[in-house]
């Protein structure tokens, strides 16, 4: 890896480009840098949009996603991940998937009333609901705004089971909330682990918790007594699968019950981003991973097929499959989440929390 040219590369940042927006009709874009005459980009900083949102718990029916519903406080991630799925849903609120997606973040200011709606709602039956499905509930702006811990609150109120995933240690904040929950099975939270290497996650992950903080996290939440498990995801050819083993057993040695994986998938405009972010911090490895990803997706980088857009094929997804799935058999033999409690959940609510 190089130190990509300080001139010409964000810091902080994971998008180094304003990709073209599908749902516009005028805009300046700069995935083409030849056709510009003049600089037209800035390091951005961080600005916040507020929604009145009419609804945040949405039914999630793609068949090859386990959880049912999912909750959204934010939409946009300041953590920058340079291949998360979630930048082109960005588009749809007219922003572009690559700096506006971790520069402008919407908030869901009212969702904490809006959840205690649906769970009040006469028809609803407990079932899981994951906080979030799209963009980390724990991002930077969290510890300010505090609104994953207004619906933590919610839903001990309720006893209502809840799902969650992370890359920011924040979640250690909330003990108190998630040791309640834990003590009637209503909740699980995964700790996404990418990369132990820092200078890769630096750069491909810029504004999260290190590889070595997430594992502590992950002790801290086992000592706690609260189910954690961990992603493995998502990965890389070339970058980060053969830290598959060592990040299992990290993870196992520090208390994870279970860890799950994806296969990196590069759709719409992500494609365009990871593409300009690889060529500036890998160059001499940019053909071999570049490969690599088309391989494991038909020829392409990209792959929306229910069921193997996440898995891949071909002969080096097959290869990540069988090494995970020797790492977690010999680091998580036994190991396994609790079954979520859906007996508990109080349709009333309570009057105290404790």
């Amino acid at each position: 890896m190089r130190e990509a040219n300080k001139d010409d590369y964000f810091k902080g940042r994971g998008a180094q480009l304003k990709t073209a927006n599908r749902f516009l009709k005028q805009q300046y874009v700069t995935e083409h840098v030849e056709g510009l005459d003049e600089e037209m980009l800035v390091a951005p900083s961080t600005q916040l949009f507020y929604e009145q949102a009419k609804k945040v718990v949405n039914k999630v029916t793609s068949p090859d996603l386990s959880m049912m519903y999912s909750l959204n406080p934010y939409q946009g991630c300041e953590h920058g991940c340079i291949y998360c799925y979630a930048r082109n849903t960005h588009e749809y609120w007219g922003f572009s998937a690559g700096l506006d997606f971790e520069s402008k973040i919407i908030v869901k200011k009212n969702a904490p009333a809006l959840l205690e709606k649906f769970l009040l709602h006469s028809d609803w039956q407990a079932t899981p609901i994951s906080l979030s499905g799209n963009t980390d509930c724990y991002q930077p702006v969290e510890r300010k705004l505090e609104i994953t811990r207004k619906l933590l609150k919610i839903f001990a109120q309720y006893r209502h089971p809840v799902g969650m995933i992370t890359k920011n240690s924040l979640v250690l904040r909330d003990l108190d909330l998630l040791q309640d929950l834990a003590k009637d099975n209503l909740v699980h939270i995964y700790i996404s682990i990418t990369t132990l290497n820092e200078d890769l996650r630096r750069v491909m992950e810029p504004r999260t918790a290190s590889g070595l903080k997430r594992l502590s996290v992950v002790e801290q939440l086992a000592k706690a007594n609260i189910p954690v498990g961990i992603m493995n995801a998502p990965i890389i050819p070339g970058l980060n699968q053969d830290e598959i083993p060592t990040i299992l057993k990290a993870a196992a040695d520090h208390g994870a019950r279970t860890a799950g994986m994806t296969i990196v998938r590069l759709n719409g405009s992500i494609g365009i981003l990871f593409e300009d972010w690889l060529r500036k911090n890998f160059p001499d490895r940019f053909d071999k991973v570049w490969n690599q990803i088309c391989d494991m997706h038909g020829g392409n980088v990209n792959d929306s097929q229910f069921g193997r857009r996440m898995s891949g094929e071909g002969v080096f997804a097959d290869m990540i499959h069988q090494l995970f799935r020797n790492s977690r058999k010999k680091y998580f033999s036994g190991r396994e989440m609790p079954a979520y409690n859906l007996t508990a959940f109080r349709k009333g609510g309570t009057l105290n929390l404790f």
